[in-house]
């Protein structure tokens, strides 16, 4: 497993090996010891989650604060999407930095989006399925998020946005200068 922190402190993107044949192919996509050891951190995965979306859909920018704030390991499983992370770490030199990266079933490239960051992604491909460890529970009251177009940000997300299905709960997230941080 190759680790390559991103510009944003914290934040790695991981390239697994992968062993092909005749028959296939195998990969490791998580072992803690390697991975804590790797990051030189302590995460603890307590829950999985996977989306299913289709070409276009747009998910974030979500996150959660305080004691509920949640690290990520993100991977597509079938398909392609551009995800994208936002350092909303007050005090962090690189806050309100984003960072974007295109994840595929064919690279089977990861993320690890540390707490404190935002995260986001769009759907490039039809019956895209992503899935991702969390290293805390959800807690709605802990929620937040900010809208996707948010002038500050200038996030490129490769779309126009009226090609973009966001849900109605996404388009009514606040810009990054009033979101609960």
């Amino acid at each position: 497993m190759i680790l390559k922190e991103t510009k944003l402190k914290g934040c790695f993107v991981i390239e697994p090996k992968v062993f092909k044949d005749k028959r296939g192919y195998f990969l490791e996509t998580f072992n803690l010891e390697t991975f804590n050891n790797k990051l030189g951190l302590k995460v603890h995965f307590v829950q999985d989650n996977e989306s299913q979306s289709s070409k276009g859909v747009l998910r974030g920018l979500h996150y959660q604060i305080g004691k509920h704030a949640q690290a990520k390991l993100v991977r597509v499983i079938k398909g392609a999407v551009l995800d994208v992370v936002v350092d909303i770490r007050i005090g962090s030199e690189t806050f309100g930095e984003h960072f974007s990266i295109k994840l595929t079933e064919e690279n089977k490239t990861q993320l690890f989006v540390p707490r404190g960051f935002a995260h986001g992604f769009v759907v490039l491909e039809n019956e895209t399925i992503l899935s991702y460890k969390c290293d805390n529970f959800y807690h709605v009251a802990s929620e937040g998020g900010i809208i996707f177009n948010d002038q500050e940000l200038d996030i490129d997300w490769g779309f126009s946005e009226q090609e973009l299905i966001i849900s109605d709960k996404d388009l009514l997230l606040p810009n990054f200068k009033n979101a609960k941080l």
